[in-house]
């Protein structure tokens, strides 16, 4: 474990080709960011500004087109497909808007899915009774044996946060977490990221719309012109 920030990206951009040719689009130019372990950074900027694309660089969805990206001392740019793969499945965790449970699929199984792609025999072992103390934690214990199609928004997109917890990440990542819940339920998942943020010592960024959720965290980033910003 590197004893810098947890993440570091230096003069990070994108560039996406046309395919019928016409003028290349660049979401990002130039950002740079440093987030120290344990820390909770909320990104705002309007629709089409490079928030998801930025979200997307960070987790290894998608590769830079310069720059670099460090994740707990790593250079991500070095690895190869598989080696990205492993880090997403080991370092990272991703909450999106949708919540993307399997609907065949009980809440508990679905929090599993995760562990079926790791290596960690030990973390493998651990994960039924982790899985368990999380649903309980975030006040599903009674949920587990249900279908997602029997939560309510808020209960699915609960479910979703302990799926992205569940191999103990150390970077969580949030596409709009709260975009399709009601006033009541997005404040409660709110409140309930940042307790995790605290209690699980992960490190939080936030991408969304909604400027009370951002002002929450500790630090809030804006995307202007594809560049990362205080915000205004």
């Amino acid at each position: 474990m590197s004893s810098g920030p947890l993440l570091k990206l230096t003069n990070v951009s994108l560039t996406y080709a046309c395919a019928n040719g016409g003028d290349a689009v660049t979401p990002l130019r130039g950002v740079s960011l440093e987030l120290a372990r344990g820390e909770a950074v909320g990104i705002i900027g309007p629709s089409g500004s490079g928030k998801s694309t930025l979200l997307n660089v960070i987790g290894t969805l998608d590769r830079p087109t310069t720059g670099e990206v460090l994740l707990d001392g790593e250079n991500l740019a070095a690895l190869d497909d598989l080696a990205l793969a492993r880090v997403r499945n080991r370092s990272i965790g991703f909450i999106f808007q949708s919540h993307f449970l399997l609907p065949q699929c009980s809440v508990l199984e679905n929090v599993l899915v995760p562990t079926l792609a790791t290596d960690d025999a030990a973390l493998k072992s651990a994960a039924p009774d982790r899985a368990q103390r999380l649903l309980e934690r975030v006040g599903l214990k009674d949920r587990l044996h249900h279908r997602p199609g029997q939560l309510s928004g808020g209960e699915r997109q609960r479910v979703a946060v302990v799926r992205a917890l569940i191999n103990q990440p150390k970077l969580l990542l949030a596409d709009e977490p709260t975009g399709a819940l009601d006033r009541a339920s997005a404040q409660n998942l709110g409140t309930l990221l940042l307790d995790l943020n605290r209690e699980e010592n992960v490190t939080l960024i936030v991408v969304t719309h909604a400027l009370e959720l951002a002002k929450r965290m500790q630090r809030v980033l804006e995307i202007r012109d594809g560049q990362l910003l205080p915000a205004a």
